[in-house]
């Protein structure tokens, strides 16, 4: 049984493709569920000039495809209001604080509103400064804020927005989406670790040889140029993304399992992340751009809408991560991430050390792995050793595995309505804190700041492949390969 939120919610961006897509329907199953019922209100704003009934339409378009009562559909959409707004002008949040005041007076609610900026990043400090200085925030029960990323484009420029908001909000009440932390096999590494004593046992440097984590797209850049040319796969993927995985895979054992434990045994882990010289880049990092495939409509990078003809940027990067922990001595953290490959899959793998038991046999045992396929369906793949059916006592590999269902998935929270819910519990457990995020920039900037200054080498590849070969030389160096081939 679940119990009633008693929220606001302010959309900034309201009419936007986001809100559309995935905020309101993510929101709609929350009252289809029960968790929102009568004490809740959404107000949306924009530039755009609508009055209510026009913004309900755009809700009541933007849910139908989840829409099987019409009559609960509308119920639903008696709880959005609307106002046009210029965040940048002081004066306008006066119309959006008549309305706010309005919903919660109709809705009877106490207090306890969340902030959502689904806009330009360049908007996060100033519509947090009027927030507070407007009057917008409330007096009782609680105010937080949801930021979507980028949350900065370097650490100085990350550090800046943090001194913003922290202005208006304290950092507890700052909720910054990733939505990759909101996917259900995300979550399921914590099951996996804490919830099996023999994984929990052996997750560390006596057990585990390697740690691998792979995103990786088939599309090329499309026609996101404008913004892919300046963050490349480094930024749009690695700093937030596939740091914020390596960060449930690294961590300490939480003292328990409330976000600010779990919070605090993340952030021992990536306190402890090394953050690399030049020399040290490349040795440990690659950089890669797509070239032609074998089809025609595999384009070079270079030659794609909008990218300069001597464009440097990454569309590929792999990478060695180090831990000075004890728990990780010597283990390394292997991440890729890239366009143009061969499968699109977001996976991690867990390479255990080979068994020392000698079985007198020409095969001996091989690496156990345990690989956590998050996209694009879910599915958790055990690779173990066993006996071969020989006469001969020779060991072989066998494969024990789980798909998530269709009932499961069709029953399965998007990742949008799980942090939504988790903000209005005031849940940070899935949302980056700010010490993560400035070590996530430190040891990325290390790597742009060569990158930029063009120090190290640029690797071409082939579109379809799974990257060039240094990244698998970058394994081979350390006796390891890639788990996933594609």
């Amino acid at each position: 049984m679940v119990s009633e939120i008693k929220t606001l919610v302010t959309f900034f961006g309201g009419t936007g493709d986001l809100a559309k897509r995935k905020l309101y329907p993510s929101v709609f199953n929350l009252y289809k569920k029960g968790y929102l019922q009568k004490h809740f209100a959404i107000v949306g704003t924009a530039r755009q000039a609508l009055n209510d009934d026009e913004f309900k339409q755009l809700v009541r378009d933007s849910i139908k495809d989840f829409t099987d009562d019409q009559a609960q559909a509308e119920a639903f959409i008696e709880h959005f209001s609307y106002r046009a707004h210029d965040v940048t002008d002081a004066a306008s949040y006066a119309v959006l604080k008549e309305a706010i005041e309005e919903a919660a007076d109709k809705f009877d609610i106490d207090g306890n509103r969340i902030f959502y900026m689904s806009v330009a990043p360049r908007f996060f400090g100033t519509i947090a400064k009027y927030l507070k200085s407007e009057g917008l925030l409330a007096d009782t029960g609680y105010n937080r804020l949801m930021i979507e990323k980028p949350f900065g484009t370097s650490y100085d420029t990350a550090a800046e927005l943090q001194n913003d908001l922290e202005n208006a909000f304290d950092d507890n009440q700052l909720f910054r989406i990733d939505h990759y932390l909101g996917k259900e096999m995300v979550q399921n590494i914590a099951a996996l670790r804490f919830g099996n004593p023999i994984f929990d046992a052996a997750w560390n440097k006596d057990y585990i040889k390697n740690v691998q984590v792979t995103l990786s797209e088939v599309l090329g850049v499309e026609e996101r140029a404008g913004y892919y040319d300046t963050a490349g796969a480094l930024l749009d993927m690695i700093q937030n993304h596939t740091m914020q995985i390596v960060g449930w895979l690294a961590m300490e054992k939480p003292e328990s399992f409330t976000d600010k434990d779990i919070r605090a045994a993340k952030n021992a882990a990536f306190n402890a992340l090394k953050i690399y010289d030049e020399a040290e880049v490349n040795k440990y990092f690659v950089r890669a751009q797509y070239g032609a495939g074998d089809s025609a409509d595999f384009k070079p990078y270079l030659e794609e809408l909008d990218v300069p003809a001597d464009s440097k940027n990454n569309t590929f990067i792999a990478g060695e991560l180090q831990f000075d922990l004890p728990r990780w001595e010597g283990v390394p953290f292997y991440v890729r991430s890239g366009k143009r490959l061969t499968a699109k899959q977001t996976r991690v793998d867990i390479v255990f050390k080979a068994g020392t038991f000698n079985f007198g046999s020409e095969q001996e045992a091989q690496e156990a792995v345990l690989s956590i396929i998050i996209d694009p369906k879910g599915a958790i793949e055990l690779k173990l050793n066993a006996k071969s059916v020989e006469d001969a006592f020779n060991t072989r590999t066998i494969d024990l595995g789980w798909t998530v269902s269709d009932e499961d998935k069709k029953n399965t929270p998007e990742p949008y309505e799980r942090m939504i819910h988790d903000t209005m519990n005031g849940d940070g457990s899935n949302f980056a804190d700010w010490n993560g995020v400035s070590i996530a920039w430190k040891f990325v900037d290390a790597i742009s700041a060569v990158y930029t200054a063009n120090k190290a080498p640029l690797e071409t590849y082939k579109s379809g492949s799974m990257g060039p070969e240094a990244s698998d030389k970058l394994l081979a160096a350390n006796g390891d390969t890639w788990v996933f081939e594609g």
